[in-house]
């Protein structure tokens, strides 16, 4: 399963392949993801907003030791969570709906984040969300970029 992360304001993404769709799957990538960044995870993810699958059940578990908020979208509600949507769309372009993530290494997933944050958009001044996340990121944390 391929869990994606998505930063509202740049629109940055971020793919993490779980090994199933367990709740303790996605938490476990999202933990390592938190680990990763460390100190900052809270301050760089102030919030997750989750669709209601199952697999997102044990997301309050992040909540609890980082300190990001966690939120649920309402059932049937794809709009609550629309830049998630574009962005899983545009995954979609490079690796088709029922396609088995099996086929892909994480090397290849990878790839597809770096093309999806690598693609200009109108919404941030024809930047690119990388370069829009860190510019985010360096006023966030006190570094020049």
């Amino acid at each position: 399963m391929l869990v994606t992360l998505l930063e509202r304001k740049t629109r940055a993404g971020i793919n993490l392949l779980s090994e199933n769709r367990t709740k303790e799957a996605v938490t476990k990538e999202i933990e390592k993801l938190a680990a990763e960044v460390g100190d900052n995870f809270s301050r760089i993810f102030k919030s997750i907003t989750a669709d209601n699958g199952s697999e997102f059940a044990d997301l309050s578990k992040i909540e609890e030791t980082t300190g990001t908020k966690v939120y649920f979208a309402h059932p049937y509600s794809a709009f609550e969570r629309g830049s998630n949507e574009r962005y899983n769309g545009l995954i979609r372009r490079l690796i088709p709906k029922g396609k088995s993530l099996g086929d892909y290494s994480i090397r290849a997933i990878k790839r597809v984040q770096e093309w999806c944050n690598n693609l200009p958009r109108k919404i941030l001044g024809y930047l690119t969300p990388k370069q829009s996340f860190e510019h985010e990121l360096s006023l966030l944390l006190g570094t020049t970029s």
